[in-house]
């Protein structure tokens, strides 16, 4: 079983869209898949048209094993389920306290599903904690889509920075570029610096697109809804790009 986090920290930057298109690729291609949303705001589990039970929180997620079992739910398409998040999700931070080796309980709570799973994907708040710390410790793979703007190339380096201070695999980082304006001569500037830069960043960018606008409209993954749209194509290269990467 693989692990694979889409996180920044800065948010808007089309993290849930990445984790549902790449999760649904995944599955398409006969892997039993796992999506879990992490995100309080619960987009990912808006997408799949899938709510989490009242009693489900924070703290029943960080107890694993059966509390979790109980929650995940099938989604519409084959291979694919789902751990749908909770507002309650937003004190996760808090909650992990309470346990020791807190940094590395998420890992923990997943290892009962890796003969049940080839892929789980993280789709991770946009923030920096405990929580965080987690998913950095859990994945295997941390793809980190960023917006060719001067901020969210600066909340990359950061990142970056993060990892190096507190001595963390930074081989697992991957960067790649999303809502992408070619029009943009700024856009296509970042794109070349980064690609030729750094050996971070995938090959794969994300074009600005109303077909991925309008995953909120249908709730379906773009590939589904859209297979012929040049945001599918892109996500069918970025999937292709990470499988090789794990």
């Amino acid at each position: 079983m693989k692990i694979v986090a889409l996180y920044n920290i800065k948010g808007g930057v089309g993290k849930t869209a990445a984790a549902v298109n790449l999760a649904y690729l995944a599955a398409q291609d006969g892997a039993p898949t796992l999506i879990c949303d992490l995100d309080p705001q619960s987009c990912a589990s808006f997408y799949f048209r899938i709510r989490g039970r009242r009693s489900f929180g924070s703290k029943k997620f960080l107890r694993g094993g059966r509390h979790i079992e109980n929650n995940i739910r099938g989604t519409d398409f084959d291979n694919l389920d789902l751990l749908p998040a909770k507002l309650s999700f937003r004190k996760m931070d808090l909650a992990l306290c309470g346990f020791k080796q807190s940094r590395k309980r998420l890992r923990r709570l997943f290892r009962p599903f890796e003969d049940a799973y080839d892929y789980v994907f993280l789709d991770c708040p946009p923030s920096i904690g405990l929580l965080s710390e987690n998913v950095f410790f859990a994945a295997d793979l941390i793809l980190v889509p960023l917006i060719p703007t001067t901020l969210s190339v600066r909340t990359y380096d950061r990142l970056l920075r993060f990892f190096r201070e507190n001595e963390l695999d930074r081989s697992k980082i991957r960067a790649f570029f999303s809502m992408v304006e070619r029009r943009k001569k700024m856009h296509l500037e970042f794109l070349e610096k980064m690609q030729t830069q750094s050996d971070h960043c995938c090959s794969t960018f994300i074009p600005c697109s109303s077909d991925v606008e309008r995953m909120g409209i249908y709730r379906q993954p773009v590939a589904r809804f859209k297979p012929s749209s040049s945001a599918t194509a892109a996500y069918e290269y970025l999937w292709a790009e990470i499988k090789r990467s794990l």
